[in-house]
């Protein structure tokens, strides 16, 4: 079933008020988001974010309940990430930084912080 434009648009705002949330509550954390929504040839990266010593490249996912959290993140959506990771990693690690993709599920209510949910 596709989505009607009115319908794409609605997803996309809800998708960038997600993407706008996940960016203050990692920066609340001690994050600091050096880059957002970074197209590759491959995929998007959400966030890119850094603590000392590490760079994570974040994928944001954003549902209207807590319920559907389980559901909204594959192995095949994170394989995409990591790819689109990989070309951005020589622009965005520093010397001497670990790498790794996250992901953040967010729902009213609810905030799931996946480190390292890429391990392949």
């Amino acid at each position: 079933m596709s989505r009607s434009p009115d319908q794409r648009r609605r997803a996309d705002d809800f998708g960038r008020r997600g993407e706008a949330f996940a960016a203050r509550w990692l920066e609340e954390r001690g994050w600091e988001v050096v880059a957002r929504r970074v197209r590759t040839k491959v995929g998007e990266i959400d966030l890119i974010a850094r603590v000392p010593g590490l760079i994570a490249f974040v994928e944001v996912k954003t549902r209207a309940t807590a319920a559907e959290l389980d559901l909204a993140i594959d192995e095949a959506r994170l394989a995409r990430v990591a790819a689109a990771a990989e070309l951005l990693a020589p622009d965005y690690t520093r010397a001497g930084e670990d790498m790794r993709i996250d992901v953040l599920l967010i729902a009213p209510g609810a905030v799931r912080h996946i480190e390292n949910a890429w391990l392949g």
